[in-house]
């Protein structure tokens, strides 16, 4: 499909009061000019990969050419941040440009917005280029996330410091919807609370839970969908030892995706209690602490939802989250290790809780063990994990415990398991990785931004040529602390 083909719905400006969103058009860069665009992506919408190529399409992410039935706007919301009440915050930075094929299309870094508060309203190539790599690489992995078509650079400069002066970008994303739990909050303060509610609420139930839309509990069954699908998005992100860094109620979506990608990172060295973000002086937001973040941040919703359902049964139900959860983590992580949670049961419990405390002391790279495990064809050596390991006793003991659980388990024997092999990639996209291709693309080189976007959309293939990024991260790299990178 052509780009001036697409035909664009803003049902969102229907659905609710003006007072909750601006129309507003982009403040266009400088000197646009295409990096990089997503092909897997473009399949989805629709789009034909040579309309990509062209400036017309570079107009259109700058906010200079507006499709059919385009009308671009900002949506205001509130949220806790890091536990404390924020009343109004808001898409500071991102423009909606409508939907196509259930995809809402979203300029992230398009300039000054009525929810801008001290901020410029932009974003630069470094944090750009992180979501873009990122999304792909969880969509990739089967972890619920907003993706991105595209990202465009500039000539146009951005500041974030009196000696840090950087290049301008807008990252074209794409999710299932931009509404956050901290939407709900917003409308759950406003002059007449039931109302305001009920038309987000209908929005939202049309978009992403359309099943519910004539059901009479509609309101409260859309909740008990969204506590089970963040039940199973918080194991999938513990199974793989990604970290968000800024589970805010504001950075929460209400259809159960990954969104807002800020100083996020993958674990290398597995530590249970492991801070990615260097202002969470506390560790509200440590990789131990996502589930029960995830669940407060649930329960945040429920209070706004109870001025137009009934609180205690959302309360009932969400207790119901960490059984949800655990079993959702507990079935990834036998998969990972080749064994069959059904034939097990509780004795696999137990030995993932080893494991962690194993590869905790072991300090071998988190992701790396699971891949190495899975391409073990005799279980009798297991020396390529070992030789990972900086301090491989407690691993050996643990590999005793884990050859005993193969031999009760017949299927799991043969080390190729399919299973294994669909759940275990041969790459993670990691920090320095990114950090690599930011640098070379801060030169105007922008190769090594396409080739991690391939590793990251393709992570069980061989990709020889990045053979090096197969390996373990680098220990002067590993689990550091990070910044937004705005």
């Amino acid at each position: 499909m052509k780009l001036d083909q697409l035909q664009l719905n803003t049902k969102y400006l229907d659905s609710v009061n003006k007072e909750f969103y601006q129309l507003l058009d982009a403040t266009p860069l400088d000197d646009a000019f295409l990096i990089s665009y997503n092909k897997k992506l473009c399949d989805e919408i629709g789009l034909d990969y040579e309309e990509c190529e062209t400036q017309e399409f570079v107009d259109f992410i700058n906010g200079k050419k507006i499709l059919d039935g385009s009308i671009p706007y900002s949506m205001v919301y509130a949220g806790h941040q890091f536990g404390s009440f924020v009343p109004k915050l808001g898409d500071g930075r991102a423009i909606n440009l409508g939907s196509i094929n259930n995809w809402h299309l979203q300029t992230k870094g398009s300039g000054l917005t009525n929810y801008s508060r001290q901020g410029d309203g932009r974003a630069v190539l470094r944090s750009s280029i992180r979501e873009y790599i990122i999304s792909e690489a969880m969509n990739a992995l089967d972890i619920p996330t907003t993706r991105a078509l595209a990202i465009i650079g500039s000539e146009h400069n951005v500041y974030r410091g009196a000696f840090d002066i950087q290049k301008g970008a807008v990252v074209l994303r794409a999710s299932d919807s931009w509404i956050r739990i901290g939407t709900f909050e917003y409308f759950a303060r406003t002059k007449n609370p039931k109302k305001s509610l009920s038309q987000l609420a209908d929005f939202v139930i049309s978009e992403n839970y359309t099943h519910l839309e004539n059901d009479e509990n509609k309101y409260e069954k859309f909740f008990y969908e969204l506590v089970d699908k963040t039940a199973v998005l918080i194991a999938k992100w513990q199974a793989y030892g990604f970290m968000h860094g800024v589970m805010n109620t504001d950075n929460m979506s209400v259809s159960g995706v990954t969104i807002d990608y800020g100083p996020f990172s993958f674990m290398d060295y597995f530590e249970k209690h492991c801070i990615c973000n260097h202002t969470d002086f506390e560790g509200r937001y440590s990789y131990n602490n996502q589930p029960y973040i995830a669940k407060w941040n649930l329960f945040v919703l429920a209070d706004s939802l109870s001025f137009i359902t009934n609180f205690e049964n959302l309360k009932q139900y969400l207790d119901t989250f960490f059984s949800l959860h655990e079993r959702a983590y507990l079935e990834l992580m036998n998969k990972r290790l080749g064994l069959d949670i059904n034939l097990s049961g509780d004795r696999n419990l137990d030995l993932i809780l080893k494991l962690l405390n194993a590869l905790e002391n072991s300090k071998i790279d988190y992701n790396l063990f699971f891949y190495k495990l899975s391409q073990i064809e005799n279980i009798d050596d297991f020396s390529s994990i070992l030789d990972n390991c900086i301090d491989p006793t407690q691993m050996q003991n643990w590999l005793v415990d884990y050859k005993k659980a193969l031999l009760l388990n017949p299927r799991a024997q043969n080390k190729k398991c399919e299973e294994m092999k669909k759940v275990n990639p041969k790459y993670i996209i990691k920090n320095y990785m990114l950090q690599e291709a930011i640098e070379k693309a801060e030169e105007s080189d922008f190769k090594l931004v396409n080739d991690l976007l391939n590793i990251a959309s393709n992570p069980f293939a061989k990709h020889e040529e990045f053979e090096r990024y197969a390996k373990a991260t680098p220990l002067e790299f590993a689990n550091i602390k990070l910044s937004c990178s705005s």
